[in-house]
């Protein structure tokens, strides 16, 4: 995995507040102390209803190979502060030279619909050891969770039609790319054009040419002849090159040539112009041509809004190719997860509420050691809400939920659930056997068929208990 990628210790992968913070933690003598940290987002990612849950297995790969190595040291110990004096002191370097991880980890397995304020990854170590796994963790699950949702977004527009990621060329640099591929696929997309995130990760590739394979030939029938016989078994044609109709027509003449080699046409791909207009003739072409099954794909700045409006005019379109609005998530590039304390031990060793408050409410956070809670209905399986609980408080019986918003108060007495936060690391120790990507894949495809079942807005909150500690800590620190 990164280890895989890079091949060099990524311990410096994040803020350096974080080691500032860790050596305060130090130098005050609290950096044993047990915390538990929270890493939620506050509001739905592009406007919509849910998120996938995506990155985990990178983050288990990175934590299990978290050491500060010589190279690491050394660099630290060349910083300095405003006096130009060291900003490290050696006894605090010495610490992190000889660091292993010992936290507790708990987290919502990949491909599962989640909501905000849910926290998707839940930290139990030591300050200092909880302060270094902030940065990565948000940079990691943060941006994968973003991607894998918007894919599911997109495959939901498409429908039954396959669509491929396309978006390596505009991804944000190396690892954007192959972050992007990996929870592309996790969304629901079939393929991507990025061969390496084939290889590191078992993604299927698939691609067909480009415009300048046409434009290094005398004629585009000249270009379209020699791709099918240099590629015979791979033959999607790009046809806007110069003109699209006569280019559907060029395919089908080397699609009958495929035929008497013994190959078939797969297809024509459409990267301009009218698509919904142009896919309606280049069907009747192809299938006038003697090639029925031959897929029509496009491209050319999709998303599942285009996708769905060109579905609504009747485009005859098989195939999507998304790139730059999938793996950047162009219209919201950033899911805005945060990292927040919920509880932490004192000298006695016992566990004291944290809540980090706001005028704005959305960013008040929730205190405890929390855990996700999720009713089903017990005859049919499909959820009913989500409910955030403190294990501290938090009794079995106890089944009514109090919305976000403190108004809305919903029982579920005789529903059956299940808990979303699954233990993944024991004393710094992974205890999870990581799914393969397949896997994960599937479960997206389960998770939002279980949720599309939902005909009504699907409601996330607080236990009562909960609700009730929290109202009493946001009153004592206001008073």
């Amino acid at each position: 995995m990164l280890t895989n990628i890079y091949g060099t210790s990524l311990s410096l992968l994040t803020d350096l507040y974080q080691l500032t913070m860790a050596q305060g933690y130090f130098k005050a003598g609290v950096a044993h102390r047990q915390a538990v940290f929270h890493l939620f987002y506050r509001k739905q990612p592009f406007k919509g209803k849910y998120a996938i849950a995506c990155g985990l297995e990178y983050a288990i790969d990175y934590i299990k190979n978290l050491r500060f190595d010589s190279s690491d040291i050394d660099y630290l110990a060349t910083l300095t502060g405003a006096d130009k004096k060291p900003l490290f002191e050696a006894d605090f370097l010495n610490y992190l030279a000889h660091f292993e991880p010992t936290c507790h980890i708990d987290a919502i397995p990949e491909g599962t619909v989640v909501f905000a304020h849910e926290p998707l990854v839940r930290v139990q170590a030591n300050l200092l050891e909880a302060q270094l796994l902030e940065t990565p963790l948000l940079n990691i699950i943060n941006f994968q969770t973003l991607i894998a949702t918007k894919a599911a977004r997109v495959c939901e527009a498409a429908g039954a039609d396959a669509v491929l990621e396309f978006g390596l060329r505009r991804a944000q640099g190396i690892d954007g790319g192959l972050a992007a591929s990996r929870a592309a696929y996790v969304g629901g997309c079939a393929a991507t054009s990025n061969v390496l995130a084939g290889k590191l990760f078992g993604i299927p590739v698939k691609g067909t040419h480009a415009h300048s394979w046409v434009m290094c030939f005398d004629t585009e029938l000249e270009a379209f002849e020699t791709y099918a016989r240099a590629l015979p078994n791979n033959c999607i044609f790009l046809v806007d090159t110069y003109d699209t109709v006569e280019g559907v027509h060029n395919a089908v003449k080397v699609g009958k040539m495929l035929r008497q080699m013994g190959h078939e046409l797969l297809g024509i791909r459409l990267d301009s112009g009218n698509l919904a207009d142009l896919s309606i003739k280049a069907r009747q072409i192809l299938d006038q041509g003697g090639f029925p099954d031959a897929v029509i794909a496009a491209s050319n700045d999709l998303d599942e809004y285009r996708i769905a409006e060109l579905k609504a005019q009747g485009a005859t379109i098989g195939m999507w190719g998304v790139g730059t609005n999938l793996v950047t998530a162009q219209d919201q590039p950033a899911l805005g997860g945060v990292y927040k304390v919920g509880a932490i031990q004192n000298d006695r060793g016992d566990w004291v509420y944290r809540i980090k408050l706001s005028e704005e409410a959305v960013k008040t956070s929730n205190p405890g050691i929390l855990q996700v809670k999720r009713f089903f209905d017990p005859k049919t399986g499909i959820p009913l809400a989500d409910m955030l609980i403190d294990e501290l408080s938090y009794a079995d019986t106890e089944n009514e939920l109090v919305g976000f918003d403190g108004i809305n108060r919903l029982i579920y007495p005789d529903a059956q659930s299940e808990t979303l936060l699954h233990p993944i690391f024991r004393n710094g120790k992974p205890v999870y056997q990581n799914p393969t990507l397949a896997q994960i894949r599937s479960r997206t495809r389960q998770q939002l068929a279980l949720f599309g079942s939902v005909q009504h807005s699907y409601p996330t909150g607080l236990a009562a208990g909960l609700h009730r500690i929290k109202q009493e800590l946001m009153q004592g620190y206001l008073t």
